[in-house]
């Protein structure tokens, strides 16, 4: 029986897997498909992306560097309004190859990694759980023993729905997809044209540019990417298309099993990205969390919500700002913009010196 099963092996999986392995547990983390496929989500990131992988993978990961961003009320030949700074702010990444890579520093911590292994039932008992766990290429399914399983299988969690945990409070649908184009441009397009969210241009240097846009269910989301991409006047191909769980449930743990990343919607309101939330709080789980102490559960629930509220508290605000009428909008834009002094996944960082100083300034 293994002490963790984790179901799930993207980046906060991963995270887990090998934080766990490294502090002696034995874990086995399982991948439906192969780590990494299908593409679900963008690949641009804040650079304590860095703090997360082995120090020999920024040459293979990164793939353009981002100082700023261009927010547009219409379309690209509507006026722009420029957020910047002298550093850069975030970077660009090969999202597949993070997944990989992540996955195989889970590997040399001594965690095992099974490809193929789809999770299909999950029976929580009093001193353990056992999963169903379907295996491609065999006809019969098999069942795996944990002391406990971390679902860490994305915004439609099974592990999730097998348990009778609550849902996120919100799910957009987010579509994306990419273009040949060479781009090492220092900023991404935002643009508030898309019903309570945005659509983007983000330059992804020789790897091409990447186009997106989320919104909520039933809003034509779609035809709306379509408008942007004529917008742009470009073709583009490798279309992907996936939920983005917005606002963590009241809980994400049982007795036995406990969430992290979009499985538990530990995501930020006003981007939707979740690869440095769950990552953090998969290192919340890590900490507190022991396998034969049930009531461990407990404090991982209240450390990684010490650790994120404010963020994530704060990216509803900000949130809100994309459904204020475009005039109000435009008028925010334009007293806001210029050289700034923010974090990109920490909110609160908008009342920090650095950037109170460069506002008044």
């Amino acid at each position: 029986m293994y002490d963790f099963v984790v179901v799930g092996v993207g980046p906060a999986g991963a995270r887990f897997a090998r934080r766990a392995a490294e502090s002696g547990y034995d874990v086995l983390g399982l991948e439906k498909g192969t780590v990494g496929t299908p593409l679900a989500c963008s690949g641009h990131v804040s650079t304590d992306i860095w703090d997360f992988v082995p120090d020999d993978a920024k040459d293979d990961l990164l793939q353009n560097r981002v100082y700023g961003a261009n927010f547009y009320t219409g379309g690209p030949d509507s006026d722009a309004n420029l957020f910047y700074k002298t550093d850069e702010i975030s970077n660009v990444i090969d999202r597949v190859e993070l997944d990989r890579t992540l996955a195989d520093a889970a590997r040399d911590a001594g965690a095992e990694i099974r490809e193929g292994h789809t999770v299909t039932g999950v029976d929580e008992r009093d001193d353990r759980v056992v999963l169903t766990v379907s295996v491609a290429d065999e006809a019969e399914p098999t069942e795996i023993e944990a002391r406990m399983v971390a679902g860490c299988d994305g915004p439609v969690s099974r592990v999730r729905q097998s348990v009778e945990l609550p849902e996120p409070k919100e799910k957009l649908h987010g579509v994306l997809a990419f273009t040949d184009e060479d781009d090492h441009g220092d900023y991404v397009d935002v643009h508030l044209t898309v019903p309570r969210f945005f659509a983007w241009r983000i330059p992804r240097g020789e790897a091409g540019v990447e186009y997106g846009l989320a919104a909520a269910p039933g809003a034509d989301v779609n035809d709306r990417f379509d408008i942007l991409t004529e917008q742009y006047d470009v073709d583009t191909d490798h279309f992907c298309s996936g939920a983005i769980p917005i606002g963590p449930p009241e809980t994400v743990t049982t007795d036995r099993v406990f969430l992290i990343g979009d499985a538990a919607a530990q995501t930020k309101p006003f981007t939707g990205g979740g690869i440095l939330y769950g990552m953090t709080a998969a290192d919340c789980a890590a900490r507190h969390i022991q396998p034969d102490r049930p009531d461990s559960l407990g404090i991982y629930e209240s450390a990684w919500r010490e650790t994120l509220s404010s963020e994530i508290r704060l990216g509803h605000l900000i949130r809100r700002g994309y459904s204020l009428p475009e005039p109000i909008q435009r008028f925010g834009l334009r007293a806001l913009s210029g050289e700034i002094g923010v974090h990109m996944d920490k909110p609160t960082s908008l009342f920090s010196k650095q950037h109170l100083k460069r506002v008044f300034s």
